[in-house]
């Protein structure tokens, strides 16, 4: 009969979560994982298999609480709100990140993506998530003129995810609101057919 898991799970991969997020995936050694844990690495193995299952499991449950939620919660509201709402929340969470962890995802497209094709997929898909969060906000928002058509639905949805991967980098190396916020008002600004002041 196998013996029942002496430790916290769900605690045990939220503390993994925040080491890979931390440290990256290539600086986390098993040993370093499971000293964060609290549990053996027998214990890690057995629960959670290797190394790159934990990662993956880690980064797939940060995706789901920073990108899918949120992008469900913001679908409910008006076109322009669920994008500006959007914007607004990454550049919050970003100024209380006081150890410029960054995002995950994005620390993971410089890492991993460009030589791992499952995670570069993993990323991607995030990516093509966001973007496709902003092509219905947009395609709503020029329907029911709260933002300009003055622009392709397409290049605006691109536009907004360069913005918002910019506000990720930026909060890494510059996390200031008067910075972070500009950024935000000036995209929402060319939503209305204008350039920003």
């Amino acid at each position: 009969m196998a013996r029942p898991k002496e430790f916290d799970e769900p605690g045990a991969l939220d503390a993994a979560l925040l080491h890979f997020w931390t440290h990256g995936y290539e600086a986390s050694s098993v040993r370093d994982l499971a000293g964060a844990m609290q549990i053996t690495s027998a214990s890690l193995y057995n629960t959670f298999g290797d190394k790159r299952a934990l990662f993956a499991r880690t980064l797939h449950y940060y995706i789901e609480q920073t990108y899918a939620e949120p992008v469900r919660r913001f679908s409910k509201l008006p076109a322009r709100e669920a994008i500006k709402h959007f914007l607004g929340e990454i550049v919050e969470r970003s100024l209380t990140d006081h150890e410029r962890k960054g995002c995950m995802v994005v620390n993971s497209a410089l890492e991993l993506a460009p030589h791992d094709s499952e995670f570069r997929e993993v990323v991607s898909k995030v990516l093509v998530d966001v973007e496709t969060f902003f092509r219905r906000s947009i395609a709503a928002g020029q329907r029911d003129g709260t933002i300009a058509a003055s622009m392709p639905t397409d290049d605006l949805a691109r536009l907004l995810l360069s913005v918002f991967l910019g506000l990720r980098v930026l909060a890494r190396t510059r996390p200031e609101r008067k910075l972070l916020e500009g950024l935000v008002r000036a995209a929402l600004t060319m939503l209305d057919g204008r350039v920003a002041v």
